[in-house]
């Protein structure tokens, strides 16, 4: 398939492709690449491929080239081509993503043809965000989730995020014992017992946002873990990418109520005051639960820091 490319292009759009593509960066574990495609058109100069080939021995950064990761990894871009094909027409304008223009699929290899942000006017990648800024994915978050609010994940990840319990059962091995090993299970089954559900990113950290220049728009992409869930496995994972922890510590109530006040606008036909104390209750589990996947899979990572285990501390008295 990756030879044919430029000629899938050609028919999909009509035009020759003018260069050589530019690859923008390799996926995860040596399953791929991203790359940008050079159209002759002025309407469209340029296209975003995400091509997935599946390899016969991955190589894990960290180590973790287990039959679970590998089978894990297939089906995460087996539900981003579901993503695409069935759900992405469903967002609004108010939590943009890339459109997909084509899906192909073969045994071993897999192609998304995509909208170039870059030349949407989303071409800003931030690793850190000011407070301020990082209210802008809040509210691309709270869009999202309340548009999707109720919705069965068919064909999704039935609990969506990367790191949830039944997907990193070696992870939880590999823990020092501890309240978080011990109580795993318990904090998993109260999120996943919320009486109030949605669609989340599943990965919704800021390297998967795109910004316009002046920072006062954001696009998404990357949805290979989205599922049902929690909106909290968002925002938590979301905020710790990008603030520090004093950051979070000193503004979390702001933050929290701006996430809020949208969601609450967004989401329709719910008692959504009964949403919000529910899900505020989730925040420090939210949190907890993604500090119990950190210390089984990389406990020396700057995210366990003071502000996690403050919150694995709330979430103790939560249990």
């Amino acid at each position: 398939m990756k030879n044919n490319i430029p000629q899938h292009l050609e028919k999909l759009f009509g035009v020759p492709v003018r260069s050589e593509p530019q690859l923008i960066q390799k996926l995860w574990s040596g399953y791929g690449e991203l790359s940008r495609y050079f159209l002759s058109s002025k309407e469209r100069p340029s296209i975003i491929v995400k091509h997935i080939h599946f390899p016969s021995q991955p190589k894990h950064p960290r180590g973790w080239n287990t039959n679970r990761s590998h089978v894990r990894k297939v089906k995460s871009y087996e539900v981003e081509l579901e993503w695409y094909r069935i759900w992405s027409d469903k967002t609004n304008r108010n939590c943009k993503i890339p459109f997909c223009f084509a899906i192909e699929a073969e045994e071993e290899e897999q192609l998304l043809v995509l909208e170039d942000l870059d030349a949407a006017g989303y071409h800003l990648r931030r690793s850190s965000l000011t407070v301020i800024q990082a209210k802008v994915v809040l509210k691309w978050l709270a869009h999202f989730h309340g548009n999707f609010m109720s919705y069965d994940p068919r064909k999704l990840w039935k609990e969506g995020s990367y790191w949830h319990l039944e997907t990193r059962p070696d992870e939880w091995k590999a823990m020092d014992h501890s309240w978080l090993k011990s109580n795993a299970a318990e904090l998993d089954k109260r999120l996943k017992d919320c009486q109030f559900q949605t669609i989340i990113h599943g990965d919704a950290k800021v390297a998967n946002f795109c910004f316009k220049e002046d920072l006062s728009a954001v696009a998404a992409v990357d949805f290979q873990y989205v599922g049902g869930g929690c909106g909290m496995r968002d925002v938590a994972y979301f905020l710790g990418s990008c603030l520090l922890e004093l950051e979070c510590e000193k503004h979390e109530d702001e933050l929290l109520a701006y996430y809020f006040k949208i969601l609450k606008r967004e989401a329709t036909n719910i008692d959504v005051d009964a949403l919000e104390k529910e899900w505020r209750s989730m925040y420090a589990i939210a949190w907890a639960d993604f500090t119990r996947f950190l210390l089984g899979w990389m406990p020396t990572h700057q995210k366990v820091n003071g502000y996690s285990l403050a919150m694995v501390e709330r979430a103790k008295k939560l249990l």
